[in-house]
């Protein structure tokens, strides 16, 4: 420097971000955020996921653990060296409570073993590659870990919280791919946790923030909007000062002889019979000819994705029901008889067994 004018070397250091205006990640945050705003948001973060383990662990059943999280601030110019190897990014946008969205990024590796699990895997796996099936897999983990994370967000903000299903982005900065996925704020803010799942996996899930959502979710909390003013209904000191006086009045003394009270047996309709008023039986007869769906039940089962995909031509799918067992007759998928399977002819038909009531079916198809 000369005359206290930067040289052209010295501009291009600068531009380059080699010059001694570089910053720390410590130096960094706290140009952007207090103590207290890293603490409120690190707390946030804390309760939100502390639920979303809980989601994740049914889901996979698996014991997850995901600890206290760290808080600091990324730089676009330097997320490749931030996130080196494939990644995977899950974006949740907030559709009530707040205006924003969320970002998810866990590495495709560990992405890959949830996926194995979620199918009927047991997670050991040496191909990390995601097909269709598996990336729709870890979308499903992802949706219930974060609607967990908004349910508790609920109640740490006391209103309501609602979020879009999430969408799925691959993730390889190196190779320039999913960087439109990452927010567009520079620079914005990461949440990291460490999460564990049983043996499978030891490794670090990220939560990407645009800055300005994070201070304003502080600001909402640290500052709570006031509410409304409740409507005081017991009457306060000032309203009894200002009511009227009572005025006494004399007692007497009154002798009665109760009457003869007859008592009889409550009456009720019958409900068996559907009957309707002459005046409406023209409408009724109008909706006489509505056709409705009439299905016939053998019997239900559940499958995991894992048996679903295993099955083929020949296999035999065990139903919840014994033979002979009477079949469900189902009006517009409302059960209302049960009866027997029997052949007419060259088609199956069913004998009816049992049946409701003309007013409950009527009730059942409304």
């Amino acid at each position: 420097m000369s005359n206290g004018m930067l040289s052209q070397d010295e501009i291009d250091a600068l531009l380059n971000g080699s010059g001694s205006s570089d910053y720390d990640s410590d130096n960094l945050i706290e140009d952007y955020l207090t103590l207290m705003e890293q603490d409120t948001i690190g707390e946030i973060g804390n309760i939100s996921f502390g639920s979303s383990a809980t989601a994740l662990s049914t889901l996979l059943q698996q014991k997850v653990d995901i600890t206290t999280p760290t808080v600091s601030v990324i730089q676009r110019q330097k997320l490749a060296d931030e996130f080196p190897h494939p990644y995977v990014a899950i974006e949740v946008n907030y559709t009530e409570g707040f205006t924003g969205s969320n970002l998810l990024v866990i590495k495709q590796s560990d992405a890959a073993i949830i996926a194995d699990l979620m199918i009927g895997g047991n997670g050991e796996i040496t191909d990390t590659e995601l097909n269709d099936i598996m990336i729709s897999a870890v979308q499903e983990a992802m949706n219930q870990m974060m609607g967990s994370a908004a349910t508790s967000m609920s109640t740490i903000f006391n209103k309501k919280v609602d979020i879009s299903p999430p969408s799925i982005e691959l993730l390889d900065l190196k190779g320039g791919e999913g960087t439109e996925a990452l927010p567009q704020d520079d620079p914005f803010l990461k949440v990291a946790f460490r999460i564990k799942v049983g043996t499978l996996i030891d490794s670090e899930i990220m939560q990407l923030l645009p800055l300005h959502f994070a201070k304003g979710l502080v600001d909402e909390l640290m500052n709570p909007p006031e509410p409304a003013a409740a409507i005081e209904t017991m009457p306060n000191k000032a309203y009894q000062q200002q009511a009227p006086p009572q005025i006494p009045v004399q007692e007497e003394e009154v002798h009665y002889k109760p009457s003869p009270v007859e008592v009889k047996p409550a009456e009720f309709s019958s409900f068996d019979q559907v009957t309707v008023p002459k005046s409406d039986m023209k409408n009724l007869d109008m909706l006489l000819d509505i056709p409705l769906k009439v299905t016939v039940e053998l019997g239900r089962t559940k499958r995991s994705v894992k048996e679903i995909l295993e099955l083929s031509a020949g296999s035999i799918i065990e139903l919840d029901k014994l033979a002979g067992e009477p079949v469900d007759i189902l009006i517009n998928n409302k059960i209302v008889a049960q009866g027997e399977v029997v052949v007419i002819e060259e088609n199956f038909g069913v004998r009816v067994t049992d049946i409701l009531s003309q007013s409950e079916r009527l009730n059942r198809i409304k």
